[in-house]
């Protein structure tokens, strides 16, 4: 009695474990299309600290994203079975969130003027304070990232729990935490690889040797060492037009008016001939980047505006 027990026991897990890994493999491909925002999101947000601080930083907001999906996970299944009516707000909150930081990083040249220059400060001073404002700079690029990952985050875990809404709790709760920890180590190992991309170059541009092997090591990292800071540059672009992109994706998505009007005009696109497929492929991120910049704007209109008047309410 008991072994037939124990064998039903483990036929029960084992059924468990085949549901949580095909519903898995449908919800990774369902988030597939967030990771290439969250990959140029996150590899702006941790580049520009020191080489030799790179990886550290990348593994601090690894880890903080790690906390991010321990808490959205249990966080998402509470609330799809007691509230589930606050998953649209929320995420609604949440990208507006990242349409303002896109909106404030466009207008920081002009919302925030150059800071006055500080008197020369003594060799052993200027040390110190130079060390003290990169530790700052880098706990602040830390946090911002993590915030800024805590959304997305939010994002694929809401697609995930979509794909498998009918199934049990535990198996929601086993593919919520099987796609939450690939995505982790998916999106920071290649950003870990991104950022140390010269570093790599630099390594295989001191390969010595005359073979061909060796040669074309030093070709190759020639190339990576020229096109590291080049790609910097694009992910810094690309990094900023993901927050509008996502944002105002989630924005969409939660006014189903507007959903419905731009899912008419990517099919209206389609129809078109030999242009329509790409138009209408391009319609709707382009309209949602478009959307979600118009509402970081105003966003940062409405903050800015609610600081000047508390301002002036202090002076006053």
């Amino acid at each position: 009695m008991a072994g037939a027990s124990l064998l039903a026991l483990l036929d029960d897990i084992s059924t468990i474990l085949d549901d949580v890994a095909t519903m898995t493999k449908v919800a990774a491909k369902k988030t597939a299309g967030v990771l290439g925002d969250d990959l140029a999101l996150n590899a702006n947000q941790v580049a520009g600290v020191r080489a030799n601080r790179e990886l550290p930083v990348v593994w601090a907001v690894a880890k903080g994203s790690l906390w991010n999906k321990a808490i959205l996970v249990p966080a998402a299944l509470a609330i799809s079975a007691l509230a589930p009516w606050a998953v649209t707000p929320l995420l609604l909150l949440g990208g507006l969130y990242l349409c303002y930081e896109g909106a404030e990083k466009l207008a920081h040249r002009w919302l925030h003027p150059a800071h006055t220059t500080a008197a020369p400060l003594a060799p052993a001073r200027a040390t110190a304070s130079a060390d003290a404002d990169t530790a700052r700079i880098e706990r602040g690029k830390i946090k911002g990232a993590i915030r800024t990952d805590f959304i997305l985050s939010a994002e694929i875990i809401v697609i995930a729990l979509g794909t498998v809404a009918a199934a049990s709790l535990l198996t929601q709760f086993g593919v919520l935490a099987a796609v939450a920890l690939a995505m982790t180590v998916f999106v920071y190992g290649l950003v870990a690889m991104i950022v140390k991309l010269d570093d790599i170059g630099l390594w295989l541009l001191r390969r010595q040797g005359a073979g061909w092997w060796p040669r074309a090591q030093r070709h190759l990292g020639s190339g990576m060492v020229a096109a590291a800071p080049k790609l910097m540059r694009t992910l810094s672009v690309l990094g900023t037009a993901a927050m509008f992109l996502v944002g105002g994706g989630i924005i969409v998505h939660a006014w189903p008016a507007l959903d419905h009007v731009m899912a008419s005009l990517a099919a209206s696109l389609d129809a078109i001939a030999i242009l329509g497929p790409a138009m209408a492929w391009l319609a709707k991120p382009a309209a949602s980047a478009l959307i979600g910049l118009v509402a970081g704007a105003l966003v940062l209109l409405v903050i800015q505006g609610l600081s000047h008047w508390r301002a002036a309410s202090q002076r006053a």
